[in-house]
């Protein structure tokens, strides 16, 4: 998509092609295999269980042996495009 070897310098590039001249510089991070198996259970368990909210995964997570916490999976939600929407009812 960007030449460094190009006539053009990179930030023309970028600005041509619709992206930030940083995300030209920027590698992606692997997912690292803890991540991968809790994104595995994580879906699964989603699926079983949709009203689960990501304190609820976080312990069950954590049940199955992956050391998570609430923000990581809420990590996990935003990476897999998930999105529960909650109703809080007043008692």
């Amino acid at each position: 998509m960007i030449d460094r070897d190009h006539a053009l310098s990179i930030s023309r590039q970028a600005q041509l092609v619709d992206i930030s001249r940083g995300s030209v510089y920027c590698r992606p991070k692997p997912v690292n295999t803890v991540d991968f198996g809790a994104h595995a259970s994580y879906y699964e368990l989603h699926l079983e269980h949709p009203f689960m909210c990501a304190r609820m995964l976080r312990d069950q997570l954590n049940r199955e042996g992956f050391d998570v916490g609430r923000k990581h999976v809420g990590t996990l939600m935003k990476r897999m495009g998930i999105d529960i929407a909650f109703v809080f009812h007043k008692l």
